[in-house]
């Protein structure tokens, strides 16, 4: 056997042995996808509740509405923060918003979510998107960086203040956080002796750069029981006031995601499937 022979061999098994290349990326032919850092998967349904199903957070609705809807459309439209408590519907009226506009302006824009860990590379998704002829929402979901971190910030300074890692024009950006300043989570403001307020006012300089920004607060009582009817209502399902709040009491909250997650203990009591 030839050194060229043997060459050819090892540099075939080499190909055997190799991780397939990633599969290109349709980006005109899903409602939505994520990105790891180095590509994108493609989701072939996005999961969302009906826009009507979203009770107690009827402001905010319309705002995110409106918004992707004009994103949708190709006109002017905002970057968007939307902050406040866990589990009242931040994410799911992103998605539900995207859903409701893809039905009105169909194949005209995508939802593609963010994993934290992968925000260094969302530099080369903008690159990708921006040839793209289809409008995108760019989703970070629950934000929070840690104390050390200075990258993350940085990173979204420069998108949304049209450095040269700006994203392109038919992006849009949707963060989530739990608080309008998008601090650590173990952030509080002893935690600096000297100065407390430097940190947090510097991530609230952060959070003004979005256009919108749309908090979300704890529903009461009317509210929480408001959510569930409405649920209830969609699914056929009987229901107690007094074992709703009982069940708040127990979870020690109310919020849209509690209410849900009653709804979805009524359907197993009921034998149905959600």
């Amino acid at each position: 056997m030839t050194q060229t022979d043997l060459l050819s061999r090892i540099a075939d098994a080499l190909e055997r042995i190799a991780p397939p290349a990633p599969a290109e990326t349709h980006w005109l032919a899903h409602p939505a996808y994520v990105w790891t850092g180095q590509s994108a998967r493609a989701v072939d349904t996005l999961e969302a509740p009906a826009l009507d199903l979203l009770r107690g957070i009827d402001d905010q609705k319309q705002r995110v509405v409106t918004n992707v809807t004009r994103l949708a459309a190709g006109f002017a439209s905002h970057d968007m923060l939307l902050w406040g408590s866990r589990g009242m519907g931040k994410s799911a009226v992103l998605r539900a918003a995207i859903r409701a506009a893809q039905q009105d302006h169909p194949g005209r824009i995508a939802l593609v979510q963010v994993a934290q860990e992968a925000l260094s590379g969302v530099t080369g998704l903008f690159s990708t998107l921006g040839r793209i002829d289809r409008q995108f929402l760019v989703f970070v979901d629950d934000l929070g960086f840690e104390e050390s971190e200075t990258s993350g910030p940085r990173l979204l300074r420069s998108w949304l203040e049209g450095g040269v890692e700006a994203r392109p024009a038919n992006v849009r950006l949707a963060v989530t956080s739990n608080r309008r300043a998008i601090v650590a989570r173990t952030m509080s403001e002893q935690d600096d002796p000297i100065n407390p307020r430097d940190a947090v006012d510097d991530r609230l300089a952060l959070a003004d750069r979005f256009g919108l920004s749309i908090g979300f607060h704890n529903c009461d009582q009317d509210a929480y029981l408001a959510i569930i009817g409405g649920y209830a209502d969609e699914f056929g399902l009987q229901w107690d006031s007094g074992d709703a709040l009982e069940w708040s009491r127990r979870r020690g909250a109310r919020s849209g995601r509690v209410a849900w997650q009653y709804v979805n203990e009524l359907a197993g009591r009921a034998g149905k499937a959600l």
